[in-house]
Formats: C-alpha cells, structure tokens, sequence
C-alpha cells in the first residue's frame, strides 16, 4: 500500500526543485535527494518524472474539480451562473499556480512555460470537459442555451478559458 506521506514528499520535491531549476534540469535522482527518499522509492509511486509532474498538475488543480462537480449538480442555479462561478475556482487556481511561479528567484523561459501550460490545459479539459458538458446540456434542455453538441461547446470554452488564464499569450484585466 503507497504511502501518502511519501507521495506528497515527491510531488513537494519537485515544485521546490522547481522554483531553481527548469524542468528539464531536474533528474528523478534530484527528486528523490530533496524528497529524502531513495531513487528506487520514486518508481515504486511514480514510473517517471513525467509521471511526477502530472500528478503535480493534478493536485494543484484539485479545487476547480471538485467545484465543477458540484456545480455540475446544482440545477437550482442558472448553467450560465455556474458556468461563471467554475471559470472564477479556474481562474483562482491558476493565479496561485502562478503567484508560486512568480515568486522563483529564477526567469521561466517561454518554452518551460508554453509546456507547463499545456500540461495544465490537456488536463483541465479532459477533467473538465464531462461536468462543463453537463451543465450545458441542462441549459440546453432549459432554453437557456442554444447549440447541437454539447461536448464540442465544452471543449471550445475550456481551450479559450486555457488561453485566458494564460496572459502570457493574452494579456487580459481581471474584468
């Protein structure tokens, strides 16, 4: 049975490895010294350091998920409502991982930076696509929304709120 612990050592290993180093700087052995653990720990939770990421990018988004699926839920509420209220938990999640970006003593070169954000961006949709198309297709069956596929529309918003939450290709107001 993994060790949570451990797990959470190795992901706290990386983003800290981070703040000095550029991903593709950072060694599994590198991961391992920071964590504490020996390097054949890693592989026992992790089959590589891709691995590691992700599932960095997976904890670091957790809150917006989790929102989605309530939201996903609440009919009570307008989809449009909650379709804003699931782009603010986005939005905020990405400011933190941001602000966590902004705060290295290191420049993140725009390559480090396009490939974390796609990282980020293929998860996003792929966890968000399912809730954002139920939500839309309660609009739909409401009148509230207008459109034949509700999974494609899903996938359109969350590739532009991708786009969005990365003022490095769009620079945008909190408006």
């Amino acid at each position: 049975m993994p060790n949570e612990k451990k797990y959470d050592r190795i992901l706290d290993a990386l983003q800290q490895l981070m703040i000095d180093e550029s991903i593709q700087n950072i060694s599994v052995s590198d991961i391992a010294a920071k964590a504490g653990i020996g390097k054949g720990s890693i592989y026992y939770y992790f089959p590589s350091k891709e691995a590691i990421l992700d599932a960095l990018i997976r904890r670091n988004y957790e809150a917006p998920l989790q929102t989605a699926k309530l939201l996903a839920d609440q009919t009570d509420i307008p989809p449009f409502t909650r379709m804003a209220m699931l782009f603010q938990a986005c939005r905020s999640s990405a400011a933190a991982f941001l602000k966590q970006g902004s705060e290295k003593s290191r420049t993140i070169t725009l390559q480090e930076s396009a490939y974390l954000h796609q990282k980020y961006l293929n998860y996003l949709i792929s966890e968000l696509k399912p809730n954002l198309a139920k939500i839309i297709r309660q609009g739909i069956c409401a009148g509230e929304i207008h459109f034949d596929f509700p999974e494609a529309l899903a996938e359109i918003v969350l590739i532009v709120l991708g786009v969005k939450l990365n003022n490095t290709f769009l620079s945008t107001t909190p408006e």
